[in-house]
């Protein structure tokens, strides 16, 4: 079975094609987009639950986000519900890490 694809906006550097935070130079490229500014996500997608779509990891906050790989967005198959081990929020309640049964996506699959 293929995934469908579409292209978005990178939020890990807004689009512009740069690191956002200059840590090489002002002119290196986004380690997320390639430098190209935007980036493919499965489709349909929702918003990265963890990150809360900002493509950043949430306690470092110069890395990308480990569920979403800096692109704020999560392919989902099928129809979903509320993860209810983090009601939502993608994080587990013990370790602030991404939630062991939706993998910090926030929603599960409805079985």
């Amino acid at each position: 079975m293929t995934t469908a694809t579409r292209k978005i906006a990178c939020v890990y550097c807004g689009g512009r094609g740069r690191d956002p935070f200059n840590l090489l130079s002002a002119l290196a490229t986004c380690q997320v987009c390639g430098g190209g500014g935007t980036v493919s996500v499965g489709s349909p997608a929702v918003r990265c639950a963890f990150c809360k779509g900002t493509g950043i990891f949430p306690r470092g906050a110069r890395i990308t986000c480990s569920v979403c790989g800096g692109r704020g967005k999560v392919a989902v198959r099928g129809s979903t519900s509320t993860c209810p081990g983090c009601k939502g929020s993608g994080r587990s309640v013990d370790s602030g890490l991404p939630c062991p049964p939706c993998g910090g996506k926030g929603v599960v699959r409805k079985r």
